[in-house]
């Protein structure tokens, strides 16, 4: 069997010469395959051949067997050197077989999505904005007597009616008061009647020129001067009456009466507020709108036939929406509109009555209302989900007729609903994306899927729900701005 090295180490194979090797005509894998052999190569020589040059000198006793131990080693390194070449060029021929049959990185099937059309129709545009109730009529309570309180006649929160006794005021001082001035009315009346006797017989003796004309000038003086002390004193009885009578605190119009404010046994004056009666039937409702839909309102008022926006109430009804988000069944008119637009807020205050007969809504209870402000003739209407928000910009996803996809900009309207109004950058009939629009980018190629009719039907808003959404950025700053002027 002949060696498979000699004692004559062949030249290593360095880096350089590695990459002095010339490159084949296989390209990247056949080059990494030669790279391979050339490291195993240099590995071989370096690793397992031992030159009997730098092989340090041992005693002449054990050099022969020594000898034979390093030929022995040296022609299993060989074999196992060989085995190890063999396989790794294996290995890179396999891989570089398997790439080239798949031609590069796995294909992916084009992605599913599901897809809508683009809808052209006439829709209502309505307003919304923050509303605060407010009694009709509030009236604050307050005594027209000085005295102690003696006693509450009312149940605090219910309903009172016009006359009503709500508190008494002791009444001893007043009555007191009342006759002291019914005596001297009755004084005053004995004066006038003497005055009047006295009149009486001295008239006929001044014209026989019995007594001096000037004796019945001071009976006709007297008697004027007790005349007008009656009537003085049956003004003072009047005013006694009325003072009798306010010590007890009566309500002046239908309403709820709210928590008493004074305690029996205190001392109370005119200036004392006792409670506070609201008239909640109707109600009223204030809210604030901005320049632009107060002037589309008065359009819309002319427009029908109207003089104006307050004249013609009926031809506006208003919707309110309770905090819990129910809506109220009554629907109100406006009985107010202000008489300037706010500078700071750019709003105008309005008022609408709604009727209230079960007294569900009370004073300073929050909520929303709105009415139609125009309609849109031949809107693009998308729905909600088909609209993609990107740092203040709208854009979505249209399929073309190659199935792929084009990433349109659209201008935004008012929000209908689930839908949303698009002002530009849409054509009817076009097929927009609604599910699937986070994995897509301009140009690749879906797999779309219309819609399901239950599922389109779902982004159709029902009449009674349509533009209950409404606002989108630009409503919620004239919410905000409604907010605080409604306040």
């Amino acid at each position: 069997m002949k060696k498979c090295v000699s004692d004559e180490s062949p030249p290593l194979a360095t880096s350089s010469t590695a990459l002095a090797t010339p490159i084949p005509a296989g390209g990247l894998c056949a080059l990494r395959h030669y790279e391979s052999i050339a490291r195993l190569r240099t590995l071989f020589w370096e690793g397992i051949m031992i030159s009997p040059v730098n092989t340090p000198p041992r005693p002449a006793l054990f050099r022969q067997d020594d000898n034979d131990r390093t030929i022995r080693a040296r022609h299993a390194g060989c074999a196992s050197a060989a085995v190890l070449l063999l396989l790794a060029g294996l290995a890179l021929v396999a891989g570089c077989s398997n790439s080239a049959k798949g031609g590069g990185p796995p294909q992916y099937p084009p992605p599913e999505v599901t897809t809508t059309t683009v809808e052209q129709k006439d829709v209502p545009v309505f307003g919304e904005w923050v509303a605060n109730l407010d009694g009709y009529t509030n009236a604050q309570i307050q005594p027209q007597v000085t005295g102690y309180l003696i006693r509450q006649d009312y149940k605090e929160g219910s309903q009172v009616r016009t006359g009503q006794v709500l508190y008494e005021i002791d009444p001893r001082p007043f009555q007191a008061t009342l006759d002291q001035a019914k005596g001297q009315l009755a004084q005053a009346k004995a004066q006038l009647l003497l005055a009047q006797i006295n009149t009486k017989r001295d008239t006929p003796l001044a014209e026989a020129r019995a007594i001096a004309r000037s004796q019945l000038d001071n009976d006709l003086q007297t008697q004027a001067a007790d005349e007008a002390t009656v009537q003085a004193q049956q003004a003072a009885v009047e005013s006694a009456q009325l003072n009798l009578g306010w010590t007890k605190v009566r309500s002046l119009l239908d309403g709820i009466a709210g928590i008493a404010t004074t305690q029996v046994g205190s001392l109370v004056t005119q200036s004392t507020v006792l409670t506070t009666v609201s008239q909640v039937q109707p109600i009223k409702v204030y809210f604030a709108i901005s320049e632009q839909e107060y002037l589309a309102l008065s359009n819309k008022v002319r427009s029908a036939g109207g003089s104006d926006l307050l004249h013609s109430a009926d031809r506006v009804p208003i919707q309110l929406t309770l905090s819990n988000g129910s809506v109220y069944p009554g629907k109100g008119r406006i009985i107010f509109v202000d008489r300037q637009i706010n500078s700071n807020t750019g709003t105008i205050r309005v008022a609408a009555a709604f009727p209230n007969p079960q007294s569900l809504l009370r004073p300073g209870q929050y909520g929303s209302v709105r009415a139609q402000t125009e309609l849109q003739h031949g809107a693009l209407v998308v729905p909600q989900r088909a609209v993609t928000e990107l740092q203040g910009s709208y854009q979505v996803a249209i399929i073309t007729n190659e199935n792929k996809v084009h990433i349109q900009p659209v201008q935004v309207g008012p929000q209908i609903g689930t839908n949303w109004i698009i002002t530009s950058g849409l054509k009817p009939g076009e097929s927009v994306v609604i599910e699937g629009t986070g994995k897509l980018v301009d140009g690749i190629p879906v797999h779309p899927h219309p819609a399901a009719p239950e599922q389109a039907k779902a982004d159709q808003p029902s009449p009674d729900q349509a533009n209950s959404d409404q606002g989108g950025s630009g409503n919620k700053a004239k919410t905000s701005a409604s907010s605080s002027e409604g306040k």
